[in-house]
């Protein structure tokens, strides 16, 4: 079973500074229906102005993941990591038992378009941890790449959950098939561009929860770039 969620039915969050769009219920947006899946809890879509950003706060117990679209993101935290975060990093921030950080556009000049992801812990009360890592995106196309699991293989960032997440970049016509683990269940976000996933049409800001498929069978309509989760 596919189940879609549009673009255009997320929550939103506008200010002069910050255009934010939520897959699930966060801030001031809630919806009972949408609250997450399985283990992933917020897929925000963020465009912060030049020179902008969030100011220090604090999170817990939870796997943070940024994923930058366009532009720079600079990143800040209690623990010490300073970075700027650019289309090809991946960063994983567990929160744990309690960490602060600020994230803002690293431009004075070009906004900043970036996905932030939250996966709920195993257990809560773990150490804060921090990674970033580059990828050459070349290894995506036309394939999904993995850039998160719970072992860190393969140059990954590690998550403290049974959770992986890969990437695909597609030029339109292309095809993959693409097999979730025995039991598991998967998320698509569209980054970019227009799919089709088992006959079901996706476009750019679209998600869809996906269960009782466990094999996925991906074509581009226009040159994409997907994400996807497999879940426990």
């Amino acid at each position: 079973m596919i189940t879609l969620r549009k673009a255009e039915d997320r929550g939103r969050a506008r200010f002069d500074w910050l255009d934010s769009r939520h897959t699930f219920s966060f801030g001031d947006y809630f919806d009972k229906r949408f609250m997450g899946f399985r283990d992933l809890r917020v897929i925000n879509e963020d465009r912060v102005t030049p020179g902008s950003g969030f100011p220090t706060h604090p999170h817990r117990d939870m796997e943070i993941i940024t994923y930058v679209l366009e532009g720079a993101l600079e990143h800040k935290d209690s623990m010490g990591n300073g970075s700027v975060i650019r289309w090809g990093e991946i960063q994983r921030m567990s929160a744990g038992t309690g960490i602060t950080h600020s994230e803002y556009n690293h431009s004075g000049s070009e906004p900043v378009h970036f996905l932030q992801i939250w996966i709920l812990p195993e257990r809560a009360g773990g150490a804060p941890g921090y990674e970033q890592h580059a990828f050459s995106l070349d290894h995506a196309r036309g394939k999904l790449l993995l850039l998160a699991a719970r072992d860190g293989r393969a140059g990954t960032v590690t998550v403290h959950q049974d959770a992986e997440l890969s990437v695909g970049l597609l030029e339109q016509g292309n095809t993959l098939t693409h097999q979730l683990r025995p039991g598991h269940y998967g998320w698509l976000q569209i980054a970019r561009g227009e799919i089709g996933v088992n006959g079901v049409a996706l476009k750019q800001g679209d998600g869809a929860a996906i269960s009782e498929e466990p094999f996925l069978n991906i074509k581009a309509s226009s040159d994409a770039e997907i994400l996807l989760f497999d879940l426990s």
